[in-house]
């Protein structure tokens, strides 16, 4: 779904707003989520701070639901994603998730990433052949789009993060992110750290980003077993919701 969002537009230049500003100044109630007006986002974005992960795992499942739907974006995506990026040094995402040892601040970033990547050139591209115009200047997800770079700068910190759950959500996002043109020269860096992903092995889905990210940007990948295409496409807004889903 792609409605018309002129108010929505960010400049790449400027920084992200602190989340309590997002949360107090942006018009909930205007913005269509996939259920309706986004009257209970305020509420649902609150209990990302709650010191329990149980809730706060539950809140970003809800978020996917309300403005992921399908993957599709929103009216309220883009407000969403700024306040979700502005709470990741919030001491609420240090909270670790029970029987996984993981802060949250790994699975707001996963969040960010499968949001960041329904908005991305594979996504778009795909869906414009169907859908001519689907970019239009001042559409919903032309708009997001313009918010990669302010959101790559919130997720670039924790690239180098102590915990390696949360080192590699951050790469992801990044990789993502950096599609962006003004991001280009920041591209090199990140293929250190795709390339680091890669040989770590392990998830399947982020491996598939890194080994894309560095085949797009003109990078020699070694030769690797095949990696399972569509994983992606099963982002945290369908039945497949990956870390998003409490384990409880």
């Amino acid at each position: 779904m792609n409605h018309s969002l002129p108010h929505a537009g960010a400049p790449h230049e400027r920084d992200l707003p602190p989340y309590q500003v997002v949360l107090a100044e942006t018009d909930w109630r205007s913005l269509q989520t996939a259920f309706g007006s986004g009257e209970d986002l305020p509420g649902v974005l609150a209990r990302l701070l709650e010191p329990d992960a149980k809730v706060q795992v539950s809140a970003l499942s809800e978020l996917g639901e309300l403005v992921g739907h399908q993957n599709t974006l929103y009216e309220a995506t883009a407000p969403v994603a700024m306040y979700v990026a502005g709470i990741l040094t919030h001491p609420a995402a240090m909270t670790l998730r029970p029987y996984r040892d993981v802060p949250i601040r790994a699975t707001l970033l996963n969040w960010l990433a499968y949001t960041a990547y329904d908005a991305s050139d594979e996504i778009v591209g795909r869906t414009e052949q169907y859908f001519p115009g689907f970019l239009t200047p001042g559409s919903i997800v032309a708009a997001f789009r313009d918010l990669r770079p302010m959101l790559y700068r919130a997720a670039v910190p924790f690239l180098r993060d102590s915990h390696e759950d949360v080192r590699e959500a951050a790469v992801v996002a990044a990789l993502v992110l950096a599609e962006h043109p003004v991001l280009a020269e920041h591209r090199d860096d990140l293929a250190v750290h795709a390339r680091a992903l890669l040989d770590a092995g392990g998830d399947d889905p982020n491996r598939r980003v890194a080994r894309k990210a560095l085949e797009a940007w003109g990078h020699d990948v070694p030769d690797s077993e095949p990696v399972q295409e569509g994983l992606w496409d099963r982002g945290p807004h369908s039945d497949g919701r990956g870390d998003l889903e409490a384990p409880f």
